[in-house]
């Protein structure tokens, strides 16, 4: 299947010269040369803990499989996936047996069990940029870092004031940056609110990010395509991804995935419980649905074909 058209993309100047060529072969890697990104989220098993790997979903019983970290790495090697995000101590564990995966490490993370009805949202750093270079060096596809930033915290002063950081310390690692954006806390009365996330979508960009993960807005009237649209506009040079989401079904996910791309403007997803929950076989499938319209341009029907096993998508 044809990619969609390679684009040009500018290197941030905070790349030092000869870390240059590595920014751009890990940025022509994950993006397989569209600009676009599937990136495969496994960081749940910090923020939700066992909730998203065990038990029984609105769409039925999670895969058995999903319960043993090692079915995340699995899907990521044999699926197809721009790259695997998830936390440094995972990555170190099993990585070593799932060397050919591009890993991007979770730098910050926190749990769901503190609601905002007991405290505002608060995501401390657990590793340093060096810390995940030391991964690098021992033989690991370490293609970038990630972070999470809660605008509208009584901590997000802090949080950005990190995420500034990391984002600066990466290029200099010839590391690309993804940048989770969640308006949450108190002072928020509507993380959904279109015209919220795409300010959310202008920080991360201000911030240094090459690529941002947002929730996909919510509105009371009108297309959500349509209005997602300012977010894209927002973000300016990082491209804008949006968070997978709790599971639904299959065709519905890939509509929505196909219109956040074609009509809002976005550059992918970042996806996790909608591929990982599935026993393997299916959640490779999975990967090559997401990725053959994120990165081939594929129809829904189309995707939906790869889904099914009818079709193949491969890079």
């Amino acid at each position: 299947m044809t990619l969609t058209n390679a684009v040009q993309f500018s290197v941030p100047a905070d790349v030092p010269a000869n870390k240059r060529s590595l920014y751009e072969a890990n940025f022509q890697l994950i993006t397989k040369g569209t600009g676009n990104l599937a990136l495969f989220a496994g960081d749940q098993k910090v923020e939700h803990l066992n909730d998203d790997f065990f038990g029984t979903t609105k769409q039925g019983p999670i895969a058995e499989d999903d319960n043993d970290p090692e079915h995340l790495f699995r899907i990521a090697q044999q699926g197809v996936v721009g790259c695997f995000a998830s936390q440094l101590g995972l990555v170190a564990r099993y990585g070593p047996n799932y060397s050919d995966v591009p890993y991007l490490v979770k730098v910050n993370s926190k749990t769901h069990l503190i609601g905002t009805s007991i405290g505002d949202p608060r995501s401390r750093d657990w590793v340093t940029v060096d810390q995940v270079v030391s991964l690098r060096e021992a033989g690991l596809n370490i293609v970038g870092v990630g972070y999470t930033v809660y605008p509208g915290s009584q901590y997000e002063a802090e949080q950005m004031a990190g995420a500034a950081q990391l984002c600066y310390e990466a290029h200099r690692e010839g590391l690309l940056t993804v940048l989770w954006v969640y308006p949450r806390g108190k002072a928020v009365p509507d993380e959904r609110n279109p015209h919220l996330i795409a300010g959310c979508a202008g920080l991360a960009a201000t911030l240094g990010a090459d690529f941002c993960k947002v929730n996909y807005p919510k509105v009371s009237e009108g297309s959500v395509a349509e209005a997602f649209r300012e977010a894209a506009k927002a973000a300016g040079r990082t491209r804008l991804i949006t968070a997978g989401g709790e599971g639904t079904d299959v065709e519905s996910f890939l509509q929505t995935l196909h219109d956040q791309i074609f009509i809002s403007g976005a550059a992918g997803s970042a996806t996790g419980r909608n591929i990982h929950q599935k026993p393997l076989a299916e959640a490779v499938r999975m990967t090559k649905a997401i990725s053959s319209i994120t990165y081939g341009g594929s129809s829904v029907q189309d995707a939906l074909a790869v889904y099914e096993g009818t079709r193949d998508f491969s890079i």
